[in-house]
């Protein structure tokens, strides 16, 4: 017997069996809907979150003064190099030609003081410089008022954007802050805008920050240290454009070819990894919960099956007794028990993705067919009936066929 003639028989005993088909192949459906559900859903969360973390840094990289490492390290001395100089940064920023947005900032302080008419803060502020670009680099977002443009930037204007908790210290709650002037450090300074409220990322609050130009910074504290930050849209395009980085600053800095690097070039990414770690959990503990699902509905398929042998005894004798071999018997309930799965693993199929699609859209996520995932349900429905479809279909063909013909 062929295997479409297999195929066919198999239809024709499933088509008498329809009820019994429906509940089996729904044990297995469902097993496989959890399995393509829950991991089409954590890929479409992942998506929107990637997307979400790249606001925060994770498409961001840094150049900045390597750190001081004193002492001796395996017998070999560590070289203390000197910290990225301003006119090294300027050189810096006009030869990038790489595919990011760059900006330049500093810390003036974070124990600043604020002081508008009689009210005046706690010395808990921090005072950031920086250039035009911060905003975008570092993805803030104004609530009112505007940046700085390019010509306060450069010539150091004393305006400045505060965060949002410093409104509430400072002024009245019906109280405009925009063109209020308050005063830091002695220096007074004239608000442009306020920030959108953020809350506190890693201990570092920016709802109590105040950002002041570039300029305005090196002027208050000549010795700041700047760090560099650059920005690319395209985070596949990061690493490559890190190099692009390394090797201008390496020419700026004069190191030699093959030489340490006297700076550090340092991607913000543990947001990313620590998202690919959490989702790696959840897809194994997704994979858990459908294995042990499909495990009982492989069980529960195993049962039925030798349910249908004792029924089709006689039928098996009669196939038998007009020369069908044990070979035969077997490959066709073999071929019945995998084509019952087949029907669950594309009812699970449908349904997972109907389930991963309206989660990925509800966090709103981009949702792409998952292959891969459909590819691995149906492949798992197969393995299951071939499993599940076994030890029936060898009990069937090992059955004596004059016994099977006296069977009532």
């Amino acid at each position: 017997m062929n295997l479409f003639q297999l195929i066919l028989e198999s239809i024709s005993s499933i088509k008498s069996n329809k009820l019994r088909v429906f509940l089996s192949a729904a044990i297995i459906s469902i097993g496989i809907s959890s399995l393509v559900g829950i991991l089409t859903s954590i890929d479409g969360i992942k998506s929107s979150v990637t997307d979400s973390f790249s606001s925060l840094g994770s498409n961001v990289y840094t150049i900045e003064s390597s750190r001081d490492e004193r002492g001796r390290n395996r017998g070999i001395k560590k070289k203390n190099n000197p910290p990225l100089k301003w006119r090294e940064i300027k050189k810096f920023v006009q030869k990038y030609n790489g595919n990011g947005t760059v900006s330049v900032n500093t810390y003036v302080t974070q124990i600043a003081e604020l002081k508008y008419k009689s009210k005046t803060t706690n010395p808990n502020i921090s005072v950031a410089a920086g250039d035009f670009n911060l905003l975008k680099v570092k993805g803030y977002n104004l609530k009112s008022g505007r940046n700085f443009t390019e010509l306060e930037s450069n010539n150091g204007i004393n305006v400045a954007i505060i965060g949002s908790k410093i409104i509430d210290k400072l002024f009245e709650r019906s109280e405009n802050p925009i063109n209020k002037v308050f005063s830091a450090r002695g220096t007074n300074f004239r608000i442009i805008g306020v920030l959108e409220e953020k809350g506190s990322s890693f201990g570092r609050s920016v709802d109590d920050m105040v950002i002041i130009p570039l300029e305005t910074g090196r002027r208050l504290r000549p010795s700041s240290r700047f760090e560099v930050e650059v920005k690319v849209d395209n985070t596949t395009e990061v690493e490559k454009d890190m190099g692009i980085s390394s090797k201008i600053m390496s020419i700026i800095r004069q190191d030699p070819i093959g030489s340490e690097k006297s700076f550090d070039v340092v991607r913000n990414e543990s947001l990313e990894e620590r998202l690919s770690d959490i989702t790696g959990y959840l897809k194994i503990g997704g994979f858990s919960i459908s294995f042990i699902t499909l495990l009982g509905a492989s069980i529960g398929l195993m049962n039925i099956m030798l349910v249908s042998v004792n029924e089709r005894t006689r039928e098996i004798g009669i196939r038998k007794s007009i020369g069908a071999t044990p070979i035969d018997i077997k490959n066709q309930f073999l071929t019945e028990s995998i084509i019952i799965c087949q029907i669950g693993g594309l009812g699970g199929v449908i349904f997972g993705l109907i389930f991963g699609s309206f989660v990925t859209f509800w966090m709103g996520g981009l949702f792409s067919i998952p292959w891969l995932w459909i590819l691995l349900g149906i492949l798992i429905s197969t393995i299951v009936g071939i499993i599940s479809g076994y030890i029936p279909a060898n009990r069937a063909s090992n059955l004596d066929p004059i016994e099977s013909l006296r069977y009532e």
